[in-house]
Order: C-alpha cells, then sequence, then structure tokens
C-alpha cells in the first residue's frame, strides 16, 4: 500500500507538469498568431518603427500584418513616406496595398509625380495603377480593326490604323477606355475617306488621313493621350457608287414595268369596253335590220314605196354582197378575158 500511494503522489506532479507545457504551448502559439515577432524584427531591421501594439489591433481589425509591412517595408527602402493608417485604410476599403505602393515605387524612378491618395484612387476606381505609370514610361501601340469608309467617287476604302498612346494619369480617374480611342479614330478615318473627292488623293497620300485624325484632339476626355496614329494599311473595296447606279436602274426598269404593265391592263379593259359597245351596236344593227322588212311592207302597202324601186333595192344589194365577197376572196378579184 506505501509503494501505491508513492506512486500515485509521483504521477500527480508529472500531470500537472504535463498541463502547465500544453498551456504555455497553447499561450505561445496564441502570442505569436497576435504578435508576429518575426515580422516586427524584420520590420526593425529595415528601419521601419511598428509597435506591438499596431501589429496586435491588425490581428483584431483582422488585416493580415504582413501584406501592410512588408509593402511598407517596400516603400521605406524607396524613400516614399506613407503612414500605416494610410495603408491599413486601403487594404480594407478593397486596395492592392502592395500594388499601389510598386506602382509608386515605379513613377518615382520615372520621375512621375504620382501621391500615395491618388494612386489609391486610381486603384480603387479599378484601374490598374502600376501598369498606368508603365505604359506613362513605355507607350502602347493600339491596332484599330478595318474601318471602310466611301469617297465622293464611291470607291470604298479599307484602312486599319495604328494608335500609340500613353497614360494619362490626371485623367485616369473617370477617363474613357481604349474602346473610346478606337471609337474615335474610326470616326475620323470615316470623315477623312468621305471628304476626300476621289479615292486615288487618300491612295496618293495616306499620311492625310493620320494628320486629319490627329489635328481633332481625339484623346479629350480619355484616359490616354495620344502620341502619333499611322495608317498601316489601305486597300480597294467595292465601287459602292455603280451598285447604287446599278440598283437604282433596277429599280427604275422595275416601275416603268410596272407602269407598263398597268397601262397594259387599262388598253385590255378598254379593248374589252369596246367589244362590248361592237357588240353592242351590232345587236342594235340586227334589230334595225329585222325591222327593215316590215316597213317596206308597209311602204308597199301605202304606196310609198314602188315595186321598180323595191327592184333596184334588191339589185343594189346584191350588187354589194358580190363585191364584198370578191374582197375577202385570197385570190382577189378575177381579171376580165
Amino acid at each position: 500500500m506505501d509503494l501505491l500511494t508513492l506512486a500515485v503522489a509521483g504521477v500527480q506532479p508529472l500531470m500537472l507538469l504535463g498541463i502547465i507545457v500544453v498551456a504555455i504551448i497553447i499561450a505561445i502559439a496564441i502570442l505569436s498568431y497576435f504578435v508576429p515577432l518575426g515580422l516586427w524584427i524584420t520590420a526593425l531591421a529595415s528601419g521601419v518603427r511598428v509597435s506591438i501594439g499596431s501589429l496586435i489591433g491588425m490581428r483584431l481589425r483582422k488585416i493580415q500584418p504582413q501584406r501592410i509591412i512588408e509593402p511598407l517595408i517596400q516603400a521605406t527602402k524607396a524613400g516614399i513616406k506613407v503612414p500605416l493608417p494610410s495603408l491599413e485604410s486601403h487594404f480594407m476599403a478593397g486596395g492592392n496595398v502592395k500594388r499601389v505602393i510598386n506602382a509608386l515605387i515605379a513613377a518615382q524612378r520615372a520621375q512621375i509625380p504620382l501621391e500615395f491618395s491618388r494612386a489609391a484612387a486610381i486603384d480603387l476606381a479599378g484601374r490598374d495603377v502600376l501598369q498606368a505609370v508603365q505604359m506613362s514610361v513605355n507607350p502602347r501601340v493600339i491596332e484599330t480593326p478595318i474601318v471602310a469608309a466611301i469617297a465622293k467617287d464611291g470607291i470604298e476604302l479599307r484602312a486599319k490604323a495604328r494608335v500609340t498612346v500613353r497614360t494619362n494619369i490626371d485623367r485616369l480617374v473617370g477617363g474613357a477606355g481604349e474602346e473610346t480611342i478606337i471609337a474615335r479614330v474610326g470616326e475620323g478615318i470615316v470623315t477623312t475617306v468621305g471628304s476626300a473627292s476621289t479615292h486615288k488623293e487618300v491612295l496618293e497620300n495616306p499620311d492625310s488621313i493620320s494628320r486629319t485624325v490627329l489635328s481633332k484632339g481625339l484623346d479629350a476626355g480619355t484616359a490616354f493621350e495620344i502620341l502619333s496614329i499611322d495608317i498601316a494599311d489601305v486597300d480597294v473595296g467595292r465601287n459602292v457608287g455603280a451598285q447604287l447606279q446599278m440598283d437604282q436602274a433596277e429599280a427604275d426598269r422595275r416601275i416603268a414595268q410596272a407602269r407598263a404593265e398597268e397601262r397594259r391592263a387599262m388598253a385590255v379593259a378598254q379593248e374589252q369596253e369596246m367589244k362590248a359597245r361592237v357588240q353592242e351596236m351590232r345587236s342594235h344593227v340586227v334589230e334595225a335590220e329585222a325591222e327593215v322588212p316590215k316597213a317596206m311592207a308597209e311602204a308597199l302597202r301605202e304606196g310609198k314605196l314602188g315595186v321598180m324601186d323595191y327592184y333596184n333595192l334588191q339589185n343594189l344589194q346584191a350588187d354589194t354582197s358580190m363585191r364584198a365577197s370578191i374582197a375577202k376572196s385570197d385570190n382577189g378579184p378575177v381579171k376580165p378575158e
């Protein structure tokens, strides 16, 4: 019994020691999470003074200290002073702190005036501020799609242009994008070609398109500055004027044909009407001829028509019938021997 009591008494201190060790490990893990000592030491070694309370405050505000401290170290090494609260505020607003700091460093190296507040506003506006700074240093070439335009002589020209632009940082927030530049350049090409008397003028001097379009100030209200507009290719397309004339001639032909059909229909209607009138007149003549014998009989009874007059009338009718039959004969009248 004495040995068992001693064994139990020896186990209790060991269990207590184990609990203390586990508690210490958990406390160190929690402390390491809220107080990133490695990051704090790195900041101090880089000349960035950040208090441990600031790091703990970042953890409590659900901010990853590494995503704030590392860009701050980059800015400090580059000689750019950025307040720590400004970085935290930009991060909590959904901005990309590292990209903004890289943009500030690139702008400083290129001697482009850019403040943190403007860079942060550009980043929050959805623009890539680092790419904007890079485009300010290294201009970008935008190639327009093929633009079809028609000269005054009716010949279609297809032109393609290359527009060299660089970013205008002052107008980057609220300025129009590349689509506006492409649309305006296309409109300028159509206007220039359309004002040319002949397509040959444009083919002989394609640089006239560049000069005219560039003089219009197409970059107004955009986030870019147009440096040059170069016509890459000009091709001759359809003869739109001739096609329009052919279409007009075809339309005129159809109109004339429709009018001729209308006149023919009217002529057919008039012909049918005349035939109806002739038929009506013939019916009246037949009716009148049917009354002639009655009238002659009446005249004979009343003594108004003599027998010799009747015979002379019969002879005249016979002679008329003979002459009509001879006229209708295919062989013509019979020649006397």
